[in-house]
């Protein structure tokens, strides 16, 4: 890619640290400790997003290096998408897919209207139409979608509960969430979960099997402690028409290796394995209710 071409998908960094007020309490831009020329938002004390302003496909949250490798395998870099981010957060993955996939366009939900302008003022986020940034609640933005009008939708969103414990909204992980996903990204496109939760595995089995219900292949990833219900931890979850890795870019095998090299390794579970992990565990069924958002 020119230099022209990728610098389009960029915009101006603009960082300022501090403590900011926003709709849902405070927000902190801090430098990160550990990684020299990175930058840290906090959400009401908990990290939210990481950006490195030199290098949009670098991913220090590896949870999102787990999506980005996923999508890497499926798409080629010159294949136009259109991505829905449901959860706006820093906008970190709306900002590697644009800089990944320059062909692309990017909507980012985010029910706080003053994150949303936060992220837009300090990250060097690309402008619209290749990011575009919308305040909205997204299982109502989820419920919306036509047929066939995205390829990527990542799920990405938690609501701070009680004792600071951080939840997905309930009426975004049964069944007709799913459907109504598989639905908006047709069959070629895909589905992306970030499930975060306890060791107890039963939450993820049940969300494993809600996507099941609509896609004809689930593709989860994560470590095998965490598979093992030893900690709590992430698991992303891909639901998929037709399996997730291309053959023509690496294909399973290609796929594998490349999680093997995380810094922590990861594994894919696929077809049987995923079933042996779903066994016996009904699909959520919480209906896409908008009554109660939150």
């Amino acid at each position: 890619m020119s230099n022209r071409r990728r610098n389009q998908t960029r915009s101006a960094v603009n960082i300022e640290p501090g403590i900011y007020e926003i709709d849902s309490g405070t927000a902190e831009i801090q430098p990160d400790p550990f990684t020299p020329g990175a930058w840290l938002l906090l959400i009401n004390g908990v990290q939210s997003s990481q950006l490195i302003p030199d290098n949009p496909q670098r991913l220090g949250f590896e949870y999102m290096r787990w999506i980005a490798i996923a999508l890497g395998f499926r798409y080629a870099p010159e294949t136009r998408l259109r991505f829905l981010h449901l959860g706006g957060g820093g906008a970190t993955l709306a900002r590697w897919g644009a800089d990944r996939y320059p062909n692309s366009r990017h909507t980012t939900v985010e029910y706080d209207a003053k994150l949303t302008q936060l992220a837009r003022d300090n990250f060097g986020l690309p402008r619209s139409p290749i990011v575009k940034m919308r305040v909205g609640e997204a299982g109502q933005v989820l419920s919306e979608t036509r047929p066939d009008s995205w390829d990527v939708i990542i799920r990405d969103v938690f609501v701070e509960k009680d004792a600071g414990q951080h939840v997905v909204p309930s009426h975004l992980t049964g069944v007709e969430a799913a459907e109504t996903a598989a639905r908006a990204v047709g069959p070629d496109g895909a589905y992306v979960i970030n499930y975060g939760g306890p060791p107890n595995l039963n939450p993820a089995r049940a969300e494993a099997a809600a996507l099941a219900q609509a896609f004809t292949h689930v593709t989860l990833i994560s470590d095998a402690t965490m598979f093992k219900g030893r900690r709590r931890g992430n698991i992303v979850m891909v639901g998929t028409q037709n399996p997730l890795p291309n053959p023509e870019l690496g294909g399973p095998d290609g796929f594998a290796a490349a999680l093997r090299s995380e810094p922590l390794p990861v594994q894919a579970k696929m077809g049987n394995a995923t079933t042996n992990f779903i066994a016996g565990m009904p699909p959520q069924t919480t209906p896409l209710l908008l009554t109660d958002p939150l």
